[in-house]
């Protein structure tokens, strides 16, 4: 399985004891504003027992992220197939989720790059999305920060939630690898 190393991190594998937080993470509202919910514990553990079940699977995906030394689990970060049906799929989507200690700190944008990396190098991907709702502008300006674009048009209704709830729109960013600057 896949490990990544940055200046400052380590994505790896998730490890079981890498549940408890990212279940008091799942919970925090704060960490879930842009969301339909906060998760239960078992909902949370579900979660985390899949992504852990993919990397274990493909070799990549959300790897479970750590500070060495500092801490042991911060959050998540990586590389994802698209679970759903939408305009621009088949597709790699990336994604991050990090505990409020760890926000504006730049991990995300560091991890977020590693994956980019390894999604474009070594599994060859021609691109790589990314989407969350129009409020959510922390998200976005790191997906502006990795060189990623949004289009209006590519703006779409997220199919696993409820038409007409209020985060059911989602903005969608890309990059192709031949615009990809490591």
């Amino acid at each position: 399985m896949t490990t990544l190393r940055t200046e400052r991190l380590i994505l790896r594998p998730w490890r079981e004891d890498d549940f408890e937080p990212f279940a008091a993470m799942s919970a925090d509202p704060k960490v879930m504003e842009h969301f339909p919910s906060t998760l239960t514990r078992a909902e949370s553990d579900a979660v985390a027992g899949r992504l852990k079940a993919r990397i274990e699977h493909q070799g990549f995906g959300f790897w479970a992220l750590e500070l060495p030394g500092i801490a042991p689990f911060i959050g998540f970060a990586g590389l994802l197939h698209v679970s759903f049906e939408a305009h621009f799929t088949p597709a790699v989507e990336i994604g991050w989720r990090l505990a409020p200690a760890h926000w504006r700190q730049g991990y995300a944008t560091e991890a977020a790059r590693a994956a980019l990396a390894h999604g474009f190098g070594a599994l060859g991907l021609a691109e790589i999305v990314s989407f969350t709702i129009p409020a959510n502008l922390p998200s976005q300006a790191v997906m502006q920060r990795l060189g990623m674009t949004r289009n209006e048009a590519d703006d779409f209704a997220h199919p696993r939630v409820p038409a007409g709830h209020p985060m059911s729109r989602h903005v969608l960013y890309r990059l192709r690898a031949e615009d990809w600057k490591e």
